[in-house]
């Protein structure tokens, strides 16, 4: 049985192969990205889907599957192809282009999401902004960091509300109904920031607002990579009930609602 160094270690090195596989598939996207038509086409829930979810697809499950060891691959694009976690529970889970909506409204506010799952949770996850060269990352034992276009990695962690001053809430751009509405007004004084995609985690992760409530409709994929993030920072993504937004059950790929807390929580 490996050591807990040696588990550090090979975390470690998971994480850099992984962060290169979402760079991989951030260049494919900016490939596709630059370019006057995307091929949208809609799934049969409505949902668009392009070109660049296909070719950043394509780069991901090519990448993971020749990492060692190899485990089972959920990705939004192919899954009828998953047939399960392995024996230990683990399974990689991916959004190859998390906000193709706002990728087609050219405003940026996309990631790619990678999160390698063990027993329901999320033990390590990379979350990728082609357009801000920005990514997040994060892995158990190892801590939360925000790589910036100098590749540099910085540590992040969330940051406390202060009494008296008004909460820092991000929310979808795309998505933000009467439910999510009443929840933030029950917060007393608040500042609303309307963000697309995982990146709004990912700012709660790395200090720059308190709270992201989401009491609508999200996918496993949407949320596992950056909840490793949040998890590593110090924060937490609870159901409105106070439960841990698990993974285990991948016969549902429908999450439930959900708060993420940064390093405070509303009374």
């Amino acid at each position: 049985m490996p050591s807990h160094s040696e588990h550090l270690f090979s975390l470690e090195l998971l994480l850099q192969q992984v962060e290169c596989i979402a760079r991989d598939a951030g260049t494919a996207i900016l490939q596709v990205y630059g370019k006057d038509d995307f091929g949208v086409e809609h799934k049969a829930d409505d949902s668009p889907l392009t070109r660049a979810d296909l070719a950043a697809n394509a780069v991901i499950v090519d990448g993971l599957n020749k990492l060692a060891p190899r485990f089972p691959i959920l990705t939004e694009e192919a899954v009828e192809d998953f047939t399960g976690p392995d024996a230990d529970g683990r399974y990689w889970l991916v959004d190859p282009l998390d906000g193709t909506k706002e990728f087609i409204k050219r405003n940026g506010e996309f990631t790619v999401n990678i999160a390698l799952i063990e027993q329901g949770r999320p033990l390590l996850g990379v979350v990728h902004a082609p357009v801000l060269d920005t990514t997040w990352l994060a892995a158990e034992g190892l801590g939360a960091f925000r790589v910036d276009t100098g590749g540099e990695r910085h540590s992040i962690h969330v940051s406390t509300h202060l009494p008296g001053t008004p909460w820092k809430v991000y929310g979808s751009r795309s998505h933000l109904g009467p439910h999510t509405l009443a929840w933030m007004e029950a917060l007393g004084e608040y500042a609303l920031i309307r963000i697309g995609s995982s990146i709004k985690l990912c700012l709660v992760a790395e200090g720059a607002g308190h709270l992201y409530p989401r009491l609508g409709p999200t996918c496993l994929w949407d949320t596992a990579a950056a909840h490793a993030v949040i998890n590593a920072a110090g924060g937490q993504l609870l159901t409105p009930e106070g439960e841990v937004l698990s993974y285990a059950d991948t016969s549902e790929t429908l999450n439930p609602h959900f708060i993420v807390y940064g390093g405070s929580k509303p009374e």
